[in-house]
Order: structure tokens, then C-alpha cells, then sequence
């Protein structure tokens, strides 16, 4: 059994200096990276007066845009308008690691235990999924710097590599022994892994946002930014939207908020703010790439519950770098949502001392950028929806941190709700049950702390659950990364 001075991350924070923690985040920006970005889109003007729409989209993340291109591409001659509270991709979606994953459910097991008879069909969905994304980025040359070389998991701790043995027993998915995976990626801390090459993709998450709105364009919808919704109003035959300096009456409407407040009241107990932090290093130098290999563009990831993640990217003068980021999930008593939040300085200080704990070789590298955000956490830790107003109305939120790819079939769902028309996905035990909201604070306050600490207590435990994780299992409230 390891104990807590034994395990891989926390002896890491012990044996990075602060001095050297400190250096090499003293010139990080506190911004995406992804946005920080001279390319960046200027922002379309905000809507002022009435307009009226067959369909109105409110929320210009990921969610939102794949709606618009799928609902133009379905109808060309459909009216659709997309509106933005801030900047299109602003938040979750210009923020994330740029993971795209087949998983429609947080993966395998937690399918598994929250939707046991419609896994393996979501399981087949979600590589449908997958393979629709690559054939639309092609269709439209999007340059969203999309690279399907798949993910690799890691063993950091002597329990672990039988589970990416396991893992390494599904069709597609390949063993790494220790020998094996450092020729990947060059760690001390990596003691076997498991690299499925199909079912994840690495995309430039921004790009993906301002590319998605490009095509969207080019189809024929309409954009407003800085487009606060703030109530809806059933109108018989339309709903209506009304904004800070206008309103749009449309026919259906598509709620693709995330983790804001939705509109429709009865779903805002059903998602909490978790914050996630994520580091991105200076270019590295000749010298430094060949220390740490990583030749193939491969996502990486461990296998804790409070796990990292991790990825290699080509900045626009061809240099490598690479992304850091995930171990701690913030979340803050009342459940709001703050810009404030979205840097953590004690969270940066522990994946900084992670990083150069797992690659020693990497350290003289700095980071350039340090930065956090909300994901729309849902108690089963994947999407939900709802239909609303006779029909009129479909919501979509709840994909917990895996959304780069879900999203597209999230946008696919709304519009068959919105169709009246019963299809597969409609029948789908996914779209017609809900997650279990959360308690009012301190309730949720109380049970999130209370959640996080037994996940600890797993890791330093190998893995073995407690009574407490296994009773939240139980009721459907349980999670296994």
C-alpha cells in the first residue's frame, strides 16, 4: 500500500525547490493561451433593436456553433442566429486542454456504472462521432491543427499497471511496458502505459472555435457577440428572447449555455462550477525536445483520480511546446461563476513542481501561460438535455471537462428534440433521463470536499474505493477517472 509521503505527485512538491517553481512561472501571462492570440477574430457587433430567427442559438461556445453548422448544414435555407454573452469561445471552449475524445460518457467505466444497458452503443456513437468530426474538418478545410495519433495512459504507481493492462485488452488499444513507454515520453514516474490510437484527437482548441464560426459564416448564420440573453418568453407560436438591448423572436430555440445559469431555472441545480488549471511551457529547444522524446503528437494522461493531463502543440513558428495541466478541481462555496477564479496561484506552484518532479530533464524550461476555468460539472459527470415550451425549446449542458468532441453529438441531440420528430438519438437512455441535482450549500459545499478527499484517500490506497465512494457509486452519484 503506498502512503502519502510515497506518492508519485505529493513527492514531487516536496522535491521541486520553490525557487525553481517560482522562476519558471515568474513571466507566465495569467490568460489561455489558446486566445492569446494576434489571429483572433475581431468580435462581431452586439444585437440592438428585433430581429426574429427560425432558429436562435444562445451561447457561442463549442456546443453552440457545432448547432449552427449542423442545423445549416441539414437545411441550408434555415434562419439561424447565434447569440454570445461575451466573445465566441471565450470560455470552456478556448480554455481546455483540446482533447477530443470518442467518449460520450467520461469513458468506459463511468458509462459503465451510470449507463450499464447503452454503454457499448454510446461506446460505437461516440467513435461515429468522431470519425463525422475528422470528415467535417476536412470537408471544410478547417485549420484547427486536428492530429488523430490518440492518447497514451500512464502507470505512475506500481498498482496501476495492471490497469493499463487491462485497458491495453480492447481492440485498438496497445501495452507499453516501462522500457517501451519511456521511448515515448521520457519520464522517471511512467512505469508501463496503455495507446489506444483511434478514439482521441489533439486540436488547437480557439482555432476550433473561430473556425467552426467561419464556416458557420459562410452558410449563412448570423452572429451578435457581447448578446446578453436574460429571459425567455413563450409567444404561442415563438419564443422570445429578450437581450440587454434587443429581442429576438424565433421559432426554436437552442440553449447551449455550459456551466452559466441556464434559462431554464430548473436545470441551474443540476450543474456546479469545478475549476481546472492548466500550464502551457516556453518553446522547448533542440536539445530539450530530444531529452524528452514525444516525437508523435500524442496526448498523455495518468491514471489518478486526481489526474493529469498532458499534450505536445506546434506554436505558429513551428515550435514545440507543451501543455500541463488538470490534479486539482476547485470548487468554491456557493457555486459561482468569476473571473477571479480562473487563476490559482498555489494550483500553478503544484503542477509546475509536478511537471519538473516527472520530467526532471525539462528543468530550465519556463511557462508562458497559466491559466484556469469553469467546467459544467453534472452529478454523472456527462451531457444531459431537456426539451421545454411545447417543443420549442432544447437544452444541452453537463459534459464535465470532455466536451472538444462530445459537443458535436450534444448539438446533433438538440436539433432531433427540436425536429418533434422520435429518432434513435432521441430514444437514447442518455437524453431521456437526468442527472441527480445537487443539494443546496452548504449541502454541495460539504459533499464536493467530502468527495475529493475520499478520491485522495483512493490513490494513496491503490485506488481501492471507500465505503463512502462506493455508496455514491451506488446512487449514481459516484466517479471513476
Amino acid at each position: 500500500m503506498s502512503t502519502i509521503n510515497e506518492l508519485t505527485f505529493d513527492r514531487h512538491e516536496a522535491e521541486v525547490s520553490p525557487a525553481l517553481i517560482s522562476q519558471a512561472l515568474a513571466s507566465a501571462k495569467r490568460t489561455s493561451y489558446w486566445l492569446d492570440d494576434e489571429r483572433r477574430p475581431a468580435p462581431h457587433p452586439a444585437l440592438h433593436g428585433a430581429i426574429s430567427a427560425d432558429l436562435l442559438i444562445v451561447g457561442g461556445g463549442y456546443t453552440g456553433l457545432w448547432t449552427a453548422l449542423q442545423a445549416k448544414e441539414q437545411n441550408p435555407d434555415r434562419h439561424v442566429v447565434l447569440i454570445e454573452g461575451q466573445r465566441l469561445g471565450w470560455a470552456a471552449s478556448g480554455r481546455n486542454g483540446g482533447f477530443c475524445e470518442a467518449s460520450l460518457v467520461h469513458g468506459e467505466a463511468n458509462g459503465e456504472n451510470h449507463l450499464p444497458k447503452e454503454n457499448a452503443l454510446l461506446a460505437e456513437h461516440g467513435l461515429q462521432n468522431l470519425d463525422e468530426f475528422e470528415q467535417c474538418v476536412k470537408r471544410h478545410a478547417m485549420d484547427v491543427d486536428f492530429i488523430r495519433e490518440g492518447a497514451l495512459n500512464v502507470a505512475t504507481e506500481q498498482h496501476q499497471i495492471s490497469w493499463v493492462a487491462e485497458e491495453a485488452e480492447a481492440e485498438g488499444v496497445e501495452y507499453l511496458d516501462a522500457h517501451e513507454v519511456k521511448q515515448l515520453i521520457n519520464s522517471p514516474d511512467f512505469l508501463a502505459g496503455a495507446r489506444d490510437r483511434h478514439s482521441t484527437a489533439l486540436v488547437h482548441p480557439a482555432k476550433l472555435v473561430w473556425e467552426l464560426a467561419r464556416v458557420c459564416r459562410d452558410l449563412g448564420v448570423e452572429f451578435y457577440e457581447h448578446t446578453h440573453a436574460v429571459e425567455l418568453k413563450d409567444e404561442g407560436s415563438q419564443i422570445q428572447v429578450l437581450t440587454a438591448d434587443g429581442q429576438i423572436n424565433a421559432k426554436k430555440v437552442a440553449l447551449a449555455t455550459n456551466v452559466f445559469p441556464s434559462l431554464l431555472k430548473r436545470h441551474r441545480s443540476r450543474i456546479v462550477p469545478v475549476y481546472d488549471y492548466a500550464l502551457m511551457t516556453e518553446p522547448l529547444t533542440v536539445e530539450q525536445r530530444e531529452a524528452i522524446g514525444w516525437d508523435e503528437m500524442v496526448g498523455l494522461a495518468d491514471l489518478n483520480n486526481r489526474f493529469h493531463y498532458a499534450r505536445p502543440t506546434i506554436d505558429a513558428g513551428g515550435n514545440f511546446q507543451i501543455l500541463y495541466g488538470g490534479y486539482d478541481a476547485v470548487y468554491h462555496f456557493g457555486g459561482k461563476v468569476r473571473s477571479s477564479y480562473d487563476t490559482n496561484q498555489q494550483t500553478f506552484e503544484k503542477l509546475a513542481a509536478h511537471f519538473f518532479g516527472s520530467f526532471p530533464q525539462l528543468a530550465d524550461v519556463k511557462f508562458s501561460h497559466a491559466w484556469g476555468g469553469a467546467i459544467d460539472t453534472c452529478s454523472r459527470f456527462f451531457s444531459f438535455f431537456d426539451l421545454s415550451h411545447g417543443g420549442k425549446v432544447a437544452y444541452c449542458a453537463g459534459f464535465t471537462g470532455l466536451g472538444v468532441g462530445a459537443t458535436r453529438f450534444g448539438a446533433k441531440v438538440m436539433l432531433d428534440l427540436l425536429s418533434g420528430q422520435k429518432t434513435e438519438l432521441t430514444e437514447l437512455e442518455l437524453v431521456r433521463t437526468k442527472p441527480i441535482p445537487f443539494p443546496p450549500e452548504p449541502a454541495a459545499w460539504v459533499g464536493v470536499k467530502l468527495m475529493t478527499d475520499h478520491l485522495i484517500k483512493a490513490d494513496h490506497n491503490s485506488g481501492e474505493r471507500s465505503a463512502f465512494l462506493k455508496l455514491m457509486d451506488k446512487i449514481g452519484m459516484g466517479f471513476d477517472s
